[in-house]
């Protein structure tokens, strides 16, 4: 032990490695910082449905867990590490750049097309290199001499990453929101080139460290040898089955794989068959960049003097991970093997499952919140009808066989009317209060018909002359921090007039006021506190127009009276954000013991030789969770709610097959002994395969 340490000693830390964990710090903020704004940019600047947003976004990270398989086959069998990194960091950059060149007005490029290809080129990038970093990092160290010089290595990697997802998430939805340019409220293209930047940056960094790497070459590809003895196995079963019965199918490729191949084949295949229902959780966690952020979208954001964005909400996941994984490990962990449960890694990735299942219907029960202050928008078969009092006083009216009376300054709205095409609608209203006051209305009942159009929201106007106008409204959220706002003012005794919102004395909105009845253009305006002025009287004050809130100003100005009203035409965003911090605690919690743990089952289970096979169809499992959601999404006709009961109820059967799987499931136990040898990798040391296995309960049998 002594000799080992002074030869440990004489050794010097690998100056190298630090090119590479400044490389991967950069490239994380280079990824997670594009991908926090992307589903935003799809929706509010290429207009894409919330739907196809949803299934462009998964499909993009659907293909970024693809690509690693290709990445590494690469590098191990005709690139190397290094040179498979470098090139396919370049297309990486490429691909950032192009995509904040599609969010660049000036630039006459088709944005969405140039947006498309630049996601494809930061798929392959993301996905290519993913496999190859830390094992790059991997190889500056001479083992088993520097294990614990290995292991600290990991753990500056690790933070590099988590450190760098962490900042870009907080900082660029900051650059989108907050920043303008290009004559826009928003500066996406701002937000994508910071991280471009970034990427280019990780590419240099990579570079000028060569000189102190070390570099293998290609040892050929565990994944594509695999592929070929399951291919081969199958070919020679189809042809061979009925004259030469075998245990096993694998069986069937002993004339051209060792035993020892085929051993490992069987072993691996044994702990691919648990992976099959995996997909369904990364179905559920990768919905935190999609699904949850329009969710959050329709929130409020408010906190003091800081207002948290929507694609903020996503920094609480790596934030959350720093947080769980020593908890973890040093205090829940130790507890339930103390009290016998939730003691194997099975059983860890079940219960991790079921949490994210749990935090789903969390997300539906709020969301049920939610829908509350959504926009009821005309569908069709049906119109919306509103009708407003502009006068200063109360008018009876009845339309069809629905009597109500419109209070002064008031108004009275029906949704849901049946209409197909345009409809004449009865109405009779009574004036005699509006009379007496010398109105230019008749004192007894009018009667007349009103003109409601299918899928719109039509809204009539009582002015000093009768029912006798109408316009077309809009019901629909505004989107960011906006609310949206018109004006209508009815002028007794004065030809003009104007309407006014004032903010800390600062005009924001002046509106002229002229004829009988002035309707304003609806427009939006950042949320905050405002003043209403009618002629420089201030007729309201401190009026708070909310995020998401469509609003109508209903006043009354004359000679001797000045009088205004806020009509609440589709509500405010009331539900807050922090009522999605209990989701993201329970499915951050469920990554802690679904895919920490699934990274050391796959790692520990694999026989030496399969290793990065297992690693790699672990990768896929991410993949195939994206494309449940695209299915989903494309084919689902439910409300959001609903859609997340959906994969809560899908997640829990789900796991309720896992686990069943997992009780039939017969544990590798690992080595008392690492192997010998001074430079051999750290990766082929860890695993290797015991004859001793542990079943689910945990009692052990032997081979």
């Amino acid at each position: 032990m002594e000799e080992a340490s002074h030869v440990q000693k004489k050794l010097k830390y690998p100056k190298a490695v630090f090119f590479i964990i400044s490389n991967e710090f950069c490239e994380r903020f280079a990824y997670y910082g594009m991908r926090t704004v992307l589903v935003l940019y799809l929706h509010d600047i290429l207009l894409y449905s919330e739907n196809t947003s949803t299934v462009i976004y998964h499909t993009f990270a659907m293909l970024a867990y693809l690509t690693p398989i290709f990445g590494a086959m690469l590098a191990d069998s005709v690139l190397g590490k290094f040179k498979t990194i470098f090139y396919i960091s370049i297309v990486y950059a490429v691909g950032q750049l192009m995509l904040a060149a599609s969010a660049t007005p000036w630039l006459n490029f088709g944005p969405r097309e140039f947006a498309i290809l630049g996601l494809i080129l930061v798929a392959i990038g993301t996905g290519g290199i993913k496999p190859c970093v830390s094992a790059f990092g991997g190889d500056q160290f001479i083992l088993p001499q520097q294990a614990a010089a290995l292991s600290t290595f990991f753990s500056l990697f690790y933070f590099a990453i988590n450190s760098g997802s962490l900042i870009s998430t907080y900082i660029t939805p900051i650059f989108r929101e907050d920043i303008t340019c290009f004559g826009e409220k928003t500066c996406f293209s701002l937000a994508f080139f910071v991280p471009a930047a970034l990427m280019t940056l990780s590419l240099v960094i990579f570079l000028l460290g060569k000189p102190l790497y070390k570099i293998r070459e290609p040892e050929g590809n565990v994944v594509l040898n695999a592929s070929r003895c399951i291919t081969y196995s199958i070919q020679k079963k189809i042809a061979t089955s009925k004259k030469n019965k075998r245990e096993h199918w694998l069986d069937y490729a002993d004339d051209k794989y060792s035993p020892k191949m085929i051993e490992d084949m069987k072993a691996t295949m044994r702990v691919l068959k648990l992976f099959l229902p995996l997909p369904f959780f990364w179905a559920l966690f990768d919905q935190q960049g999609s699904r949850w952020t329009f969710q959050a979208v329709n929130m409020n954001g408010e906190l003091g003097w800081l207002t948290l964005k929507p694609d903020q909400m996503q920094i609480m996941n790596p934030f959350l991970i720093l947080v769980f994984i020593p908890l973890f490990n040093g205090c829940l962990y130790p507890l339930f093997n103390k009290l016998r449960i939730i003691n194997t890694p099975l059983k860890k990735l079940t219960f991790g499952g079921l949490l994210a299942a749990f935090s789903f219907l969390i997300s539906a029960l709020v969301e049920f919140q939610i829908e509350k202050t959504y926009a009821v928008v005309p569908i069709a078969g049906s119109a919306q009808l509103r009708i407003f009092n502009t006068l200063n006083c109360t008018v009876p009216i009845t339309v069809q066989n629905e009597t109500t009376e419109i209070k002064a300054l008031d108004f009275w709205e029906n949704k849901d009317i049946t209409a197909k095409g345009s409809v004449e609608l009865n109405f009779t209203a009574n004036f005699a209060s509006c009379h007496k006051d010398k109105y230019s209305i008749e004192s007894g009942d009018t009667r007349g018909k009103i003109r409601v159009t299918e899928a719109e929201a039509t809204s009539w106007v009582i002015t000093r002359t009768g029912l006798d106008f109408s316009y077309t409204d809009s019901v629909k959220k505004a989107k960011d921090k906006d609310f949206r706002l018109r004006g209508l003012v009815s002028l007794q005794d004065t030809e003009s007039g104007t309407l006014k919102l004032v903010q800390d004395v600062t005009t924001k909105a002046k509106f002229i006021l002229t004829k009988n009845l002035s309707l304003t253009n609806l427009e939006e305006f950042s949320a905050g506190t405002f003043d209403i002025y009618l002629n420089e009287t201030r007729v309201l004050q401190s009026v708070n127009f909310k995020k998401g809130g469509v609003y109508t100003i209903v006043g009354y100005l004359s000679n001797t009276i000045k009088v205004a009203k806020v009509i609440t035409i589709t509500p405010d965003n009331w539900v807050h954000m922090l009522w999605l911090l209990p989701q993201y605690i329970v499915i951050t919690m469920g990554e802690v013991m679904f895919s920490v743990t699934g990274l050391e089952f796959a790692f520990t289970q694999a026989p030496t030789s399969m290793k990065s096979l297992l690693q790699a169809a672990w990768l896929l499992t991410v993949a195939f969770g994206n494309l449940i959601v695209i299915i989903i999404a494309e084919t689902s006709l439910m409300k959001q709610s609903y859609e997340f009961l959906l994969f809560c109820g899908l997640m829990v059967i789900d796991m309720l097959i896992f686990a069943l799987m997992a009780k039939f499931y017969k544990y590798v136990e690992e080595p008392d002994k690492e192997t010998e040898g001074n430079d051999i990798p750290m990766h082929q040391k860890i695993g290797s395969v015991n004859s001793s296995f542990v079943d689910d309960s945990g009692n052990k049998t032997e081979r």
